[in-house]
C-alpha cells in the first residue's frame, strides 16, 4: 500500500556565498543586524518538504501519493513528479496564489540562512485526507512541514478516522505554539526531527523525553554528520552512522532524503536500522547534489554504496528490493 505524504511543495531558490557567515555576525550587535550577502551562484530547483520524500521514494521503487496544495503554475512541476513516480492526482489546487517558495543562500560551512514564501501554501488547511484515503488505500499518512493549521487538521483527521500518521513538524516547530504541536504528535505512530529540534518541540509543549515517547510508538532522531538514533516504546535503541560522501555539495533536503529512504524501508518491511541504512544513504545523494530532486537511484551502484557503508549483507538485502 503507497504512503501519503502531505506538506509543502515548492520551488527552490538555492544560492551560494564563499565566505562565512559567523564571520559576518558580531554578537553585540545581534540585536541590529543589517547584511547583505553577494552571492557567487543562483540555482532554481523543484522542492518543498513533501515533494522531496516523495521524490525520494519514487527513486526507490514506490509510488508514493503526494498532497499538498499548489497555484497555476505546477504544471510542469507536476509533470516531473509523475515522471518519477509520483501520484499527484491529490494535490490541491490554488485559484488565489503562487506555489510556495524557499529561497536559500548557503555558506562555506554548509550553514544556512533561509526564508519561505508560503503561497498557495497557505490553503492546505482546506485539504481532507479522507479522498485520497479512500482513492489510493494508503496505510501511513506522513504530515510533514506545511501550513501549521492544515498540519494541526490532518493530524486531528487521522486520530478521529483512525490513520495510521507520522509527525514531521520540521521547520514549522518555530512557527507552531506548543498546543498546535502536542496537538500534532499525540498519538502519532512515528515523530521525524533533528536534534535541535527535538529540544525545541520539548521546551514548546513543556514535554520531557519520555513524555515524548508516551506520545508516539516510534521517535526517529537525526544528528547531521553523527547519524541517526531511533527509540520507542517497545523498541531497543538503534544508531545508525551516516552513510559515506563523495563531496558535500548542498545539505538542502538532506533530512527529507533521509526520510524517503527510511519510509521506503519500512514499506518493504526492513528492519529499523536497515531502512534507516537506505534512508543515510539517500540522504547523501541528496548531499553530493545541488538541489533535492536531481539525483538519481541506480540500483546496482545504490547496492555497491550500501555495501561501503554498511557492509555486504546490506546491500544483498535491499538490492532484490530495488531491482523488482
Amino acid at each position: 500500500m503507497p504512503v501519503l505524504l502531505s506538506g509543502s511543495i515548492a520551488t527552490d531558490h538555492l544560492m551560494h556565498f564563499p565566505g562565512r557567515f559567523a564571520e559576518q555576525l558580531l554578537a553585540d550587535q545581534l540585536h541590529q543586524v543589517s547584511l547583505s550577502f553577494l552571492v557567487d551562484d543562483l540555482v532554481v530547483r523543484r522542492g518543498g518538504v513533501a515533494a522531496n520524500i516523495a521524490y525520494g521514494m519514487g527513486q526507490l521503487g514506490e509510488r508514493p501519493v503526494l498532497v499538498g496544495a499548489v497555484g497555476q503554475d505546477f504544471a510542469d512541476y507536476r509533470a516531473w513528479l509523475e515522471r518519477n513516480g509520483v501520484d499527484c492526482d491529490s494535490v490541491y489546487v490554488s485559484e488565489a496564489h503562487h506555489t510556495a517558495r524557499f529561497v536559500c543562500t548557503t555558506d562555506e560551512d554548509m550553514c544556512q540562512i533561509a526564508s519561505f514564501y508560503a503561497g498557495a501554501m497557505s490553503e492546505a488547511r482546506n485539504i481532507e485526507l479522507r479522498p485520497a484515503v479512500e482513492r489510493t488505500g494508503a496505510e501511513l499518512i506522513v504530515i510533514s512541514a506545511d501550513d501549521p493549521q492544515g498540519m494541526v487538521r490532518h493530524s486531528v483527521e487521522a486520530r478521529e478516522r483512525g490513520y495510521r500518521f507520522a509527525a514531521d513538524p520540521s521547520q514549522q516547530i518555530a512557527r507552531m505554539s506548543g498546543d498546535e504541536l502536542r496537538s500534532l504528535v499525540e498519538g502519532a505512530e512515528l515523530l521525524f526531527t533533528n536534534d535541535y529540534e527535538k529540544s525545541l518541540l520539548e521546551s514548546k509543549t513543556g514535554w520531557s523525553d519520555a513524555d515524548v515517547l508516551a506520545q508516539v510508538n516510534v521517535q526517529v532522531t537525526t544528528h547531521g554528520k553523527n547519524g541517526a538514533d531511533i527509540t520507542g516504546r517497545d523498541l531497543e535503541r538503534v544508531h545508525v552512522p551516516v552513510a559515506k560522501e563523495r563531496a558535500k555539495v548542498d545539505p538542502t533536503g538532506v533530512g527529507d532524503g533521509f526520510r524517503a529512504g527510511l519510509l521506503a524501508g519500512r514499506t518493504w518491511g526492513l528492519s529499523w536500522e536497515r531502512s534507516a541504512q537506505v534512508g543515510s544513504l539517500l540522504a547523501t545523494l541528496v548531499l553530493e547534489t545541488v538541489g533535492t530532486q536531481e539525483y538519481v537511484v541506480k540500483a546496482h551502484e545504490f547496492a555497491d554504496r550500501l555495501a561501503e557503508s554498511y557492509g555486504d549483507d546490506a546491500a544483498a538485502e535491499v538490492l532484490p528490493l530495488l531491482t523488482r
